[in-house]
């Protein structure tokens, strides 16, 4: 007996676009009806249902239906818990100030944003470097019952690149209450070729990815910085040199190498090449994602907010023809796929410089506004599906089996999401998450999420937040 019919509205994943209905039993979709399918169907499933939501009732002005797609899995997220709190260096009053972010108001985001699954990065006060920590922050979040969150556990101790974290310690899924599906040092690579390459070879042992962030640029970085080269040179020779050398590594270790965040035009073609050579590199893997802010803004835009401030995120926002390759990289399969890098911070904290943005709530928009034409709009919605949630699915080894997503079918969980193709202004002021920055801010993005459905039960309505902000 469903617990949830979902009906008339426009079905969207990596490998379908139709017109149909499905239905939820529990915490797991049950069935697609197609609308050309026998009306008796729908009709049995909507007597015995707990809830009907019927898409019609969100149609846009120009009668087309909502779509409804598998909710989104970011890779790459900031949380800033535990311990992140404005002004907290130096003041003596940390536990006084306002938090950036906390585990609540970044899973509300998450959800508000058509997101199911998140990874959260490690580099809170302290590091997430142990495996009783990442249980404990995880269970946290299950409690919540918004979103599932996978910490990241860091590659080493403190993330200080001296000796290896908990990673030593991990078996197989089963041995230990959390079992995490991504490992990353985050923004601090680890210098020490021998260690990073030991923590490669614990990750191909476990299965795991390793999600690099490529900051490690070597002496031509260093010297470009010290001799007051621009942040748009020297920080171009770090990610472009520490993308070389993780990929080298990786090869040398067979292991799966992430790479985060990518946004230089090099870069980009670096990958494009390792992925070429595939077949000569064993059983190394290379997969890599981008960020909305790179794949649709530039420099331009960092200058209008502020190099040094508000437009501050790293990398920085490259140049219109970075933005280009990146663009045509994710639309060719170069890049796999799209996460946030959700880095939200407090006004105070921005304005004195602190890198990132928030990202949660508008990465669908920028996306569907900049990568789906409208006269192209078949292809480019199940590219995007699968940037946004089959394939991360995929590299945290989520997207089949027993809780898997990222798609629609019968058996896999019931994380959806629903959303309309009207435009909408960013309005940051009206964020679930804490963190107020963002490069939209004021403009007019397509796509709009309007409810989130997290094992089969609705997390966000749109509609809610409405109510509570008139």
């Amino acid at each position: 007996m469903p617990s949830l019919v979902l009906k008339n509205f426009r079905i969207i994943d990596e490998n379908a676009d139709m017109t149909g209905s499905v239905t939820v039993e529990g915490s797991l979709i049950r069935e697609l009806i197609p609308a050309e399918a026998d009306p008796a169907r729908l009709e049995e499933a909507e007597r015995t249902a707990a809830l009907v939501i019927d898409g019609k009732n969100f149609s846009g002005a120009d009668g087309g239906l909502p779509l409804l797609m598998p909710a989104f899995v970011d890779l790459h997220a900031h949380f800033r818990d535990p311990g992140f709190f404005e002004n907290a260096n130096g003041t003596g009053r940390a536990a006084e100030m306002p938090a950036a972010e906390t585990l609540e108001s970044a899973c509300l985001a998450a959800a508000a944003g058509g997101y199911g699954t998140v990874v959260c990065m490690a580099n809170t006060r302290p590091p997430v470097d142990n495996l009783e920590q990442a249980a404990a922050l995880k269970g946290r979040a299950d409690a919540l019952g918004l979103i599932d969150l996978y910490p990241a556990l860091s590659l080493t101790k403190n993330m200080e690149g001296r000796e290896l974290s908990d990673i030593t310690k991990l078996r197989a899924p089963g041995d230990h209450p959390f079992f995490p599906r991504l490992l990353s040092e985050d923004g601090r690579d680890v210098d020490s070729e021998a260690l990073f390459l030991a923590a490669l070879e614990e990750a191909r042992r476990l299965g795991l990815p390793v999600s690099c962030h490529c900051d490690a640029g070597g002496s031509e970085a260093a010297e470009a910085k010290a001799a007051g080269r621009p942040r748009e040179l020297w920080s171009r020779i770090e990610e472009n040199n520490a993308t070389r050398r993780a990929i080298a590594l990786g090869i040398k270790a067979g292991a799966h190498v992430h790479i985060a965040h990518v946004s230089t035009m090099e870069a980009v073609e670096m990958i494009r090449q390792a992925k070429s050579r595939k077949r000569e590199a064993g059983s190394f893997v290379l997969t890599c994602e981008a960020a909305p802010h790179h794949i649709a803004c530039t420099g331009a835009d960092a200058r209008r907010l502020g190099d040094d401030s508000f437009g501050r995120v790293n990398p920085p926002l490259r140049t219109e023809a970075d933005r280009r390759a990146l663009a045509a990289a994710v639309l060719d399969g170069t890049i796999d796929a799209v996460a946030t890098d959700h880095a939200p911070h407090t006004g105070g904290d921005k304005a004195a410089g602190a890198p990132g943005f928030t990202g949660l709530e508008t990465a669908f928009a920028a996306c569907f506004t900049h990568l789906v034409p409208a006269e192209k709009n078949s292809a480019g919605l199940k590219r995007l599906s699968s940037l946004m949630s089959a394939a991360p699915a995929r590299i945290m080894g989520l997207g089949t089996g027993p809780g898997g997503r990222g798609r629609i079918a019968a058996g896999l969980r019931a994380d959806l999401c629903i959303a309309g193709a009207s435009s909408w202004i960013v309005e940051p002021g009206l964020f679930r998450s804490r963190g107020k920055t963002s490069p939209f801010a004021g403009q007019k993005l397509r796509g709009e999420i309007i409810i989130t459905i997290n094992r089969g039960q609705i997390v966000y309505d749109v509609r809610r937040r409405r109510t509570e902000h008139v």
